[in-house]
């Protein structure tokens, strides 16, 4: 899920760097980038930061795992005549 808070600042920024002429419309741009970044946004394949952090500590197990493997199988093909 995306965090709508970073959606509503980065349209903030965006319609607040609009010139002079375009701020007295400031609402309504900034909902239409809003609406419009959460629409690009959303057809990302994006994952949360706590989502990573758990794939990440998946990954560093099965990397520990395949090198106790690799290890058990170089010892193996030692003691193979």
């Amino acid at each position: 899920m995306l965090d709508t808070k970073f959606i509503d600042d980065l349209a903030r920024q965006i319609s607040g760097s609009l010139p002079a002429g375009l701020r007295e419309m400031q609402q309504d741009v900034e909902k239409n980038i809003h609406s419009l970044l959460q629409a690009t946004l959303g057809k990302l394949d994006l994952v949360t930061r706590e989502e990573f952090d758990v794939q990440r500590k998946v990954l560093a197990r099965t990397r520990e795992k395949l090198e106790q493997l690799e290890q058990t199988l170089a010892k193996l093909e030692e003691r193979k005549p």
